[in-house]
């Protein structure tokens, strides 16, 4: 369910049918909800995204946020870290009618941005954001996070550690060369 809806009604159903018993349902989404905000507000930008969007920017390269997250959940995180005028485009939940692994946010944003998918490329940290990504046509890089880094995302063209360990010029470089190769 990573990466998908951010508070889908599966995971509860599953819970009532192994208890037995119905839940409180609002009870444990407001619990939860306020439990995730503590933890997000001791998170800090991870290592390697500040370099690689000024790289980006540098490049000319329109910047974008493709999110199964609703908009105020993005944008305020955005705000926070002072990122979210460095995006051209944000889709989220509201925006289409299927999140992530199905393709609708990633062509949301290609058609916000006017561009093709094989113009972009999408970092991903989870299965369902990899999938989304390559069912719109993309090339991935995954950046598994500190929950999926054990699990095997073999959907993305290209698995990093970091962003850190992403070289922006050589990563459109190569892309350019694998769509050059697959024209031939």
């Amino acid at each position: 369910m990573l990466g998908s809806l951010s508070d889908p009604e599966g995971p509860y159903e599953q819970l009532e049918d192994h208890l037995g018993i119905p839940l409180d349902r609002e009870a444990i989404r407001t619990r939860r909800s306020k439990r995730e905000m503590e933890l997000l507000e001791s998170e800090n930008i991870l290592p390697g995204v500040e370099a690689v969007m000024h790289e980006g920017r540098r490049l000319g390269l329109a910047l974008s946020v493709a999110s199964s997250s609703d908009r105020h959940w993005v944008t305020s995180h955005l705000k926070r870290f002072d990122l979210l005028s460095q995006f051209e485009s944000i889709k989220c939940a509201e925006d289409v009618e299927f999140t992530k692994p199905f393709p609708d946010l990633y062509q949301a944003v290609l058609l916000s941005l006017n561009i093709q998918a094989s113009q972009a490329i999408a970092f991903e940290d989870t299965l369902n954001g990899v999938l989304a990504a390559k069912r719109a046509g993309l090339y991935c890089v995954a950046i598994p996070n500190p929950i999926t880094r054990y699990s095997p995302i073999p959907e993305a063209d290209m698995v990093v550690q970091s962003l850190r360990d992403v070289i922006l010029e050589e990563l459109i470089e190569k892309v350019n060369i694998q769509s050059e190769l697959s024209t031939e």
